[in-house]
């Protein structure tokens, strides 16, 4: 009786969620191989100049200014350190040249 048997329908999948739709994305770029192009040169002279400000700010800040390297005679490098108390009261009494 094989004529009249019905084959079994085949296990049903479980429902599957809905998936949400995908948002379009609020904006797209966009460039060909000149615009491409034009951006690397950009960024490079971009990076290039911060680099050369960094090196002149850095040698700025590190190193004094020529001006500041030049003393003139009789500045502070050649004056005698100041006098404390105690110096100032044993200075009435003689003393002996010390030799520098």
């Amino acid at each position: 009786m094989g004529l009249l048997t019905r084959k079994e329908a085949p296990p049903e999948d479980p429902p599957r969620e809905a998936t949400p739709p995908r948002k379009a994305k609020a904006f797209r770029i966009e460039l060909g191989w000149r615009g491409m192009f034009g951006l690397v040169v950009v960024c490079f002279f971009l990076f290039f100049w911060m680099f050369v400000l960094g090196i002149w700010a850095g040698q700025t800040i590190l190193l004094p200014s020529r001006d500041s390297r030049v003393t003139q005679p009789g500045g502070p490098a050649h004056q005698p350190p100041a006098r404390t108390a105690a110096e100032s009261n044993s200075a009435s009494q003689p003393q002996p040249p010390t030799d520098r």
